[in-house]
């Protein structure tokens, strides 16, 4: 979503008061964007930065009840700091979803091994939180992020006691972590778009081309120009996955921005030099829906905004036990922020039917 100070008055899109407008924020890759080396590099950091803000948003909501998560504030190195009512909402709900979805896949078939690769992780805790969840199943992770975030990670893993004790061995100071269960890859996704001057693409070890495999992007691939997001999701699903393997993928990002909102989101984005580049592409749930089917993923392809998840896939104890962490009086301004971001995820049966049984009962 956004770091808290960044929030909009949305009273002014409104048509009331006045307001500073939207400033987005993820984990993931930063756009080339630039004619020159120092001004990619200008974008990149913008994008690697955005890491924190995420942190500091979960462990907003952990500390708040909103998410139970006991490994947030061990990879941040934010002091925990109360965002506001409608940013704490917004990453609820966006966990929620991709938390659900995962879970399903994770205990449909649950014998079967099953891998995930999550791309511009970044400080996230899911594999640690995963494990807790489901001790017994038989999971295969990855993580791909730019150098300078992975070695952050595996150098606070190294400090945490609760962190590495979960690991087959303490990572060695180094960006990279490879192991049977959880692996950490020090990679531009760039990397992984396949070249037109034939350059090899990288390895990325431990990854099990055959076995059912879901791919995340939360605000990650949003940052790159959507031929080179084709080119990277056509690769992991027939360079370094089996054209038959079963697999999925699940993007977070926000739509809508061509109305005041979604303007004033991009103008402030651009002031702090990150461009959403398919945002402009697919504004609407519909092209998110076709982006889905056009990678491949003809088995199923979904999309919802997260107002609509809020409404339908919460229930109502649930959001009684929400409403009473803090007041919230703003429902129309949560209503619009939630309609600016979706969850889409769509999937390819390959050799089975994992992913149209994990989510067959999940409606948009």
């Amino acid at each position: 979503m956004a770091s808290s100070n960044d929030i909009p008055n949305l009273k002014t899109l409104l048509g009331h008061g006045r307001g500073t407008g939207l400033r987005g924020r993820g984990r993931g890759r930063g756009g080339l964007g630039g004619p020159s080396e120092e001004r990619a590099q200008l974008l990149d950091n913008a994008v690697k930065g955005t890491d924190q803000d995420a942190a500091g948003s979960r462990l907003s909501c952990v500390e708040l009840g909103y998410l139970d998560d006991p490994y947030a504030k061990l990879l941040t190195t934010q002091q925990a700091t109360r965002k506001l009512p409608l940013l704490n909402r917004g990453t609820y709900v966006r966990t929620s979803a991709i938390d659900l979805l995962v879970a399903k896949f994770l205990v449909t078939y649950p014998a079967s091994a099953k891998q995930v690769i999550s791309l511009g992780a970044g400080t996230d805790t899911r594999f640690f939180r995963l494990l807790d969840l489901y001790p017994q199943t038989r999971l295969l992770y990855h993580e791909i992020d730019f150098p300078t975030n992975t070695l952050a990670k595996i150098v606070a893993i190294q400090r945490q006691p609760l962190l590495y004790r979960k690991l087959l061995h303490t990572p060695a100071t180094s960006a990279s972590y490879h192991s049977e269960t959880y692996n950490i890859h020090a990679l531009d996704l760039r990397s992984l778009a396949d070249p037109s001057d034939g350059t090899p693409l990288p390895q990325i070890p431990n990854l099990n081309p055959n076995i059912p495999t879901l791919i995340l992007s939360e605000m990650c691939l949003v940052y790159l120009q959507p031929s080179t997001v084709q080119s990277i999701v056509t690769s992991l699903l027939t360079h370094y996955l089996q054209p038959t393997t079963p697999a999925a993928l699940i993007l977070y990002e926000p739509i809508l921005p061509q109305d005041p909102f979604g303007r004033t989101m991009i103008s402030n984005l651009q002031s702090r030099n990150i461009h959403l580049h398919t945002l402009t592409a697919y504004p609407e749930l519909g092209d998110q829906r076709a982006r889905l089917q056009a990678y491949g993923l003809v088995d199923g392809a979904k999309v919802a905004d997260t107002n609509t998840i809020w409404r339908k896939w919460i229930n109502e104890e649930e959001k009684e036990r929400i409403a009473g962490l803090e007041l919230l009086d703003e429902l129309e301004e949560l209503e619009m922020l939630l309609r600016h971001y979706c969850v889409a995820w769509g999937w390819r049966d390959g050799q089975g039917d994992v992913f149209s049984q994990a989510w067959a009962d999940v409606n948009e």
